[in-house]
């Protein structure tokens, strides 16, 4: 048997139990035939072989990101930035919107999303006055780069209809002013519901799925954890998507919408489609809801007071009895299981119920998740290695954000994503970007796993930093562990598939403080090259 495709000469990270380091990958149809020597590969190759030498470069398995919003992130790319170079304060966000209003007809939305008041010149949200200015006749939404707050103005407001009577929602808050005005602003669950009102178009779906998978696969994504989505009928377009192969990369579909995730999951139950329903290219995920809020909100549940406010423990979506009720029953019927949990208090919340419900209902190999598991003190960390829960942290978050968690957290960053301390324990977890509230780049997520640092160059909980090939791993064969799929994918061995990822140079001999600054040259999916970055390959 020859191969169709093959590698040679390059610095191949197997990812495997040994974690070997080999030079040569064969590949015959969507399947590893041979990972070897050079020497090994060759002997499969013949006139119909492609080869491939890689000079030295290294290859991985192929990326997998355990938690991203796919379309999001795609609805994202029709709709204003506020995280481009060239918006820099409320005014230039302000000309964008303008210039908006201009080309979309009256009465449809207006959006902008990755807005970070920290990082704008103002230091501060828009006001609803500023934004009604703009535009009456528009309903316009601005949402904050957490996803979890948003600022609109009157004519969204008067669509969700929300006046200065309406009642906060249960974990949620409709900001007002010392007047009792509103003020446009709309956190946590406030904002989930308008989310709701402020809905895509299924051309705007369709679109922003393809959008978004070819992004992923130009960073050397092949797999994702699709973290929740707005509604049921986007949930069935991405399932379409996949079909339609509009959607490249593989998904394992996490069973969740954003606002009021307990009906979602209450129906899954009900319809009886159980996680690992599906095939290689999409699978039905663990069922999960949201706990708390954001970490740079900040609206997460913790122990104790913020740093930055003696007044303020976060928010809570729902109550211990609540979360036991709806995902002991999921447990109960077979299903793996998850939260949105980023504060203490709301990680021992999940805990407590896990226990819960596998002392009532014992499972070996559960899988069990936590997804983002923010501050995960020792205790907690503990509880999570003998309870055989699966943490998914947010590896690039310290990155972007590790300014603002040192003011709201203090010394409690020395526990925030701590993937060192998940290692040294046995604690299997995985990595995901959770884009696009942060870069989907895996290459950010493992420099930042090893240097921890922030952008300004601030250490941020140095003592979790990790080695490359353990970063490597969160975010490769651990990835894959946490979707029940370390048999088929997340390490270049035999007989698994062909998902793989070529770099511009040998990441083991780059220097620690330039991994983010390496580039894909080429993603592998099934057996195929899928994308190849032209002008990396001719330099």
């Amino acid at each position: 048997m020859k191969a169709d495709l093959v590698f040679i000469n390059g610095e191949v990270i197997t990812m495997d139990a040994d974690s070997r380091i080999e030079e040569a990958v064969a590949i015959k149809e969507n399947r590893i035939i041979l990972v070897g020597s050079t020497l090994e590969v060759q002997q499969l190759i013949d006139s119909k072989t492609e080869v491939i030498d890689l000079c030295g470069k290294t290859l991985l398995p192929g990326f997998i990101d355990a938690h991203i919003h796919l379309v999001m992130y795609g609805l994202n790319q029709l709709a204003i930035s506020c995280k481009a170079q060239n918006i820099t304060s409320n005014e230039d966000i302000k000309q964008e919107l303008r210039k908006k209003v201009q080309t979309v007809p009256k009465g449809q939305w207006i959006r902008a999303w990755g807005f970070n008041e920290t990082t704008i010149k103002e230091n501060r949200y828009l006001s609803i006055k500023e934004l009604d200015e703009i535009s009456s006749e528009h309903p316009i939404m601005i949402t904050r780069t957490c996803g979890h707050i948003s600022i609109v103005n009157s004519k969204a407001l008067e669509l969700a209809e929300i006046d200065a009577n309406t009642s906060n929602p249960d974990g949620g808050v409709i900001e007002r002013d010392a007047n009792g005005a509103l003020t446009g602003k709309l956190i946590e669950k406030a904002n989930m519901r308008m989310n709701e009102i402020a809905k895509y178009t299924e051309v705007e779906l369709r679109q922003a799925m393809k959008i978004a998978s070819d992004h992923f696969v130009q960073a050397g994504i092949t797999s994702i954890h699709e973290a929740g989505v707005s509604d049921t009928d986007t949930y069935r377009l991405l399932q379409e998507a996949v079909k339609n192969k509009d959607i490249a990369v593989r998904v394992y579909a996490i069973i969740c919408t954003l606002n009021n995730s307990h009906e979602f999951v209450g129906k899954m139950l009900s319809a009886g489609v159980l996680t690992g329903t599906g095939d290689e290219r999409f699978k039905i995920g663990p069922a999960k809801i949201f706990t708390d809020g954001s970490s740079t909100g900040p609206t997460i549940a913790t122990r104790e007071p913020y740093t930055s406010n003696p007044n303020d423990h976060g928010i809570l979506y729902y109550s211990e009895e609540e979360i036991y009720r709806v995902l002991g029953e999921a447990h109960k019927k077979g299903y793996q299981i998850t939260v949105h949990a980023q504060g203490d208090r709301a990680i021992e919340m999940y805990l407590n119920c896990v226990e819960k419900v596998l002392n009532e209902h014992p499972r070996e190999d559960h899988r069990h998740r936590i997804e983002h598991a923010g501050i995960s003190t020792p205790d907690l960390q503990d509880r999570m290695k003998n309870l055989g829960v699966i943490p998914i942290p947010n590896p690039p978050f310290p990155f972007e954000f590790g300014d603002i968690y040192v003011k709201n957290y203090g010394e409690r960053v020395n526990y925030m994503y701590p993937v060192r301390d998940f290692i040294d324990k046995g604690i299997i977890c995985a990595g995901g970007s959770d884009a696009p509230v942060t870069d989907y780049n895996p290459l950010i997520g493992i420099h930042t796993a090893v240097n921890r640092k922030s952008s300004s160059n601030s250490e941020i909980g140095v003592n979790q930093k990790v080695t490359i090939l353990e970063a490597i791993k969160i975010y490769t064969i651990n990835g894959a562990y946490a979707s029940f799929e370390e048999d088929i994918k997340g390490s270049l061995e035999v007989g698994k598939l062909a998902d793989l990822v070529v770099l511009d140079s040998s990441i083991l001999s780059q220097n620690n403080t330039s991994i983010k600054d390496l580039k894909v040259e080429m993603t592998i999916i099934d057996g195929q090259i899928l994308y190849k970055n032209e002008a990396v390959v001719k330099a």
